[in-house]
């Protein structure tokens, strides 16, 4: 009975151990939160955005900032809450819940990078609220996000082709993108297009059609598949994203016709920056 006891108390203390473990290599992602919701509550955007990824501050203004704040009713934050901490590989999360002056209570999940050996939010991630389907997740847009997605992104991309010049759609893709592609890469990557550009704008007036299930992979990528259904050859799609910020932003393009010898894209591939 004794030795019993005495491996159960083993065990016990190699738990806390790794539970005080768990806090302390977290408590730098816990200090940022605390010093990111602390600025928000004195309404102080100036210093909150002072918490962020570069990444971040690079695809969401102040005012757009505001905006998901307010909507979210997390410029009213009391207190934090987190459920659940790690860090993998440079990159940290912390879930759990905010509670409101109100006594409301908001799921929140913040992701976080190193930059320049400082811990910086990546991105903060709001369930949204309501009835939602089975399969959605607090990582996962809902189906109305995904098609809202698909359009104005294809409404960016056939505005830069009658403008010909893909200035326009450079400044609404993702940061990462960005770094990799100049305006006149995506010049030279999709200005064989531009005579498509007067013919695709018939895409304004349609509601794209989704193919299969969605999927984001290890690396937090957002895929999109599906089609316009144009005639007498429809318009097939395949869109990835990157949650950045407090939003999807597009990293992967990829358009043709239902006719492979009439394609006006080529298979999007963000990583390697080939005909995307």
């Amino acid at each position: 009975m004794k030795k019993l006891l005495k491996i159960v108390i083993a065990i016990a203390v190699v738990f806390v151990l790794a539970v005080g473990a768990v806090f302390w290599m977290t408590s730098g992602l816990v200090g940022v939160a605390d010093g990111f919701f602390t600025a928000i509550k004195a309404q102080n955007l100036t210093a909150a955005r002072g918490f962020l990824s570069e990444d971040f501050k690079a695809s969401t203004d102040e005012g757009a900032l505001r905006d998901f704040l307010t909507r979210s009713a997390l410029l009213h934050f009391k207190e934090a809450h987190w459920s659940n901490r790690q860090i993998t590989l440079g990159r940290g999360e912390l879930n759990g819940a905010v509670q409101t002056d109100s006594g409301g209570v908001v799921p929140i999940k913040l992701i976080f990078v190193k930059e320049q050996g400082d811990w910086k939010i990546y991105a903060i991630q709001k369930p949204t609220a309501g009835l939602q389907s089975a399969d959605t997740s607090p990582t996962m847009p809902s189906e109305s996000a995904q098609i809202e997605l698909v359009k104005l992104s294809m409404h960016d991309f056939v505005a830069s082709l009658n403008a010909k010049s893909m200035a326009h759609f450079r400044e609404t893709i993702a940061p990462i993108w960005q770094r990799q592609a100049t305006v006149g890469h995506l010049n030279d990557t999709f200005g064989k297009l531009y005579g498509f550009g007067a013919a695709l704008t018939v895409l304004e007036g349609l509601n794209p059609i989704l193919e299969g299930a969605p999927t984001i992979n290890d690396q937090g990528i957002l895929k999109l598949t599906g089609y316009y259904p144009t005639h007498p050859d429809r318009v097939n799609f395949e869109l990835q994203f990157v949650y950045t910020g407090i939003g999807w932003k597009l990293v992967g393009f990829s358009i043709k016709t239902s006719r492979p010898d009439q394609a006006t894209g080529t298979p999007a591939n963000p990583a390697s920056q080939r005909a995307l």
